[in-house]
């Protein structure tokens, strides 16, 4: 990312032109690009103020959209630049409108 970090998200999507700017060979490893989009799972072993702090980073760093998902307690981060994060509880669908057009997840194989 452009702060220097290496990060993995659980998903991630970038557009293609972006991603063909990058040489192939830095692309057979940790490309030097931040996503548009990113999603991260919170697994059991997971600290939630760790992954909001990763999720705060790549905002900061150029994503446009992130969500971050716990399953353990049914809730929704979403992230978007220069926005208060927003928190669903519960949710049974995302939807990445207007970055993704018509990307919806259903989450009730989620939960």
């Amino acid at each position: 990312m452009p702060n220097g970090a290496v990060r993995s998200p659980d998903a991630a999507w970038i557009k293609r032109d972006r991603w063909e700017a990058i040489p192939p060979e830095l692309r057979k490893k940790f490309a030097p690009i931040c996503p548009e989009f990113v999603i991260e799972l919170r697994s059991e072993s997971d600290r939630l103020q760790v992954l909001q702090d990763k999720m705060q980073e790549y905002i900061d760093n150029g994503t446009q959209l992130g969500w971050l998902i716990d399953r353990k307690q049914r809730r929704v981060f979403i992230y978007r630049p220069n926005t208060t994060v927003e928190e669903l509880d519960d949710p049974k669908t995302l939807y990445g409108e207007p970055l993704l057009p018509g990307f919806v997840l259903d989450l009730s194989q989620v939960w």
